[in-house]
């Protein structure tokens, strides 16, 4: 053979093995790349797979979110609807609390000019009560000059009726005189002379018993009978207890003094007076005692 023809063959043979191992290299490359795409296919459908969860559970996310922007507008209605009627309630409450000063204020006119008529109230009342005071010291006062009028009254009644009697009495005695005497001077024609005017016998009247003083009995009881028209009063206790003529009784009712009493009758188990320094009307059941 020629050395063309050698040389030919030796760069068809060259060139046959250079293409094999270029046609392995190419198969072993594909095959890496076949497992490449299969691994990334996998990888890529694994990440598809999640992606596709993660969106899933964004979409619920996102209407989850959406339910509660609708409740949360619902809400932020009801609030500012009720914001609205919290302004008007606060106007309403604005007026009212000026009209409620407005009443503290003239309230409080009103207080001051009261605790200035309760103060002039005041005066005037311990200007009455020293009154009173001077009053009830001027009626005990009087009450004991009365007691002292009644006791001489007594006295001077018992003294009338001893003279009474006595000039009775000697009526009596000067009229059976007389009538003796007529009958002596009959036989003889005569009639006794008219008596001559004499200088009347003077008799030191003797004063009545003292009345016992009834505060020293220290006696109690009830008002049995009240006679309002006559101003009359009964008692339950009488001579049987220790009363007598000219006592003087206080009615009392829970401790209050109602009136006095000054007995002018008694009997063995009640008496009757006649209403004394009244400060109020008795009633049946309230007591009387000789002390206060």
């Amino acid at each position: 053979m020629s050395p063309m023809t050698k040389a030919f063959i030796m760069l068809v043979t060259v060139f046959s093995i250079l293409l094999c191992g270029i046609v392995v290299n190419f198969v072993a490359s594909t095959e890496n790349y076949k497992k490449r795409h299969d691994d990334l296919k996998v990888s890529t459908d694994s990440r598809i797979q999640k992606l596709e969860g993660q969106v899933k559970q964004l979409n619920d996310t996102l209407a989850k979110t959406e339910q509660q922007k609708n409740v949360i507008n619902n809400q932020l209605t009801e609030v500012s609807t009720q914001m609205e009627q919290v302004k008007v309630d606060l106007n309403n409450a604005e007026r009212e609390k000026a009209a409620l000063l407005q009443k503290v204020n003239n309230w409080t006119s009103v207080v001051q000019d009261f605790q200035k008529t309760n103060e002039q109230h005041a005066v005037t009342l311990e200007n009455t009560l020293r009154k009173l005071e001077q009053v009830e010291a001027d009626k005990i006062k009087n009450q004991k000059e009365l007691n002292q009028v009644t006791q001489s009254l007594y006295e001077k009644m018992s003294i009338i009726d001893t003279l009474t009697a006595e000039k009775k009495r000697l009526l009596e005695e000067k009229a059976e005189l007389e009538s003796r005497l007529n009958l002596i001077l009959q036989p003889t024609g005569k009639v006794a002379a008219a008596p001559t005017p004499v200088t009347p016998l003077k008799r030191k009247a003797k004063p009545a018993p003292t009345l016992p003083v009834a505060k020293d009995i220290q006696l109690q009881g009830l008002v049995s009978e009240v006679d309002l028209k006559n101003s009359m009063v009964g008692i339950s206790i009488g001579t049987a207890d220790g009363v007598s003529e000219g006592m003087t009784f206080h009615v009392i009712r829970d401790a209050e003094f109602i009136c006095d009493i000054l007995i002018i009758d008694v009997d063995t188990e009640q008496a009757v007076g006649v209403l004394d320094v009244v400060h109020k009307q008795p009633r049946v059941g309230d007591t009387v005692s000789t002390n206060f």
